[in-house]
């Protein structure tokens, strides 16, 4: 197997597995985000500020009295930095005093339960096999474990390869044709390792 054709099938398994990755990320992505616009007036009249994201201090010179949600979960307080009283508005309301009495000045606001998108990381032992290779992008051994770059804790470029060659031929295939390593909390395990029939 010549070099363009190992780099062919690296990059085609790497584009599948963040493909997955983006997809599980972008179901999570819109929790917690949010626009809406809050009035002067109740009934949506009067001065108004769009918000599309969370306020600490909205620095108004007037009381809100409405507000139109378009999309999201808010938490509307009285105090500046979302001190308490709060209230929950997930639609829209034309007189916020006729729920919530207590709320005569909004001086905070935010979007509720946002989370950052999470960083998929695909399981130990997940792999995308083709004809002549099988792309290993976390190698994990029979216990679902990661596989550390060295066994005796050591980072080197010629450790690695040795671990991905054995690694490989306990799959099945000739050895690895490449392979990198990742740290993660600090300890240095193999990562993106091509197994072929040729190995190197």
């Amino acid at each position: 197997m010549n070099k363009s054709t190992i780099l062919l099938l690296l990059a085609t398994g790497a584009a599948a597995l963040t493909s997955a990755s983006v997809a599980q990320t972008d179901k999570m992505a819109p929790i917690g985000r949010g626009e809406a616009t809050i009035y002067r007036d109740p009934g949506f009249q009067g001065p108004a500020v769009f918000v599309g994201e969370a306020k600490s201090n909205l620095e108004l010179r007037w009381s809100v009295r409405s507000i139109r949600v378009r999309s999201g979960t808010w938490e509307l307080c009285a105090r500046s930095r979302f001190r308490a009283p709060c209230i929950t508005v997930s639609a829209d309301e034309p007189d916020i005093r006729r729920f919530a009495p207590q709320m005569y000045m909004i001086q905070s606001m935010r979007p509720l339960g946002y989370a950052p998108p999470a960083i998929i990381h695909p399981p130990a032992g997940t792999s995308l096999r083709g004809m002549a290779a099988e792309f290993f992008p976390a190698p994990g051994g029979r216990d679902g474990r990661r596989l550390l770059s060295c066994e005796n804790g050591g980072a080197t470029s010629s450790c690695a390869a040795a671990t991905a060659d054995r690694f490989c031929k306990s799959m099945g295939w000739s050895g690895s044709a490449s392979q990198r390593q990742e740290t993660v909390n600090g300890r240095v395990y193999l990562a993106d390792v091509l197994c072929t029939r040729t190995g190197y």
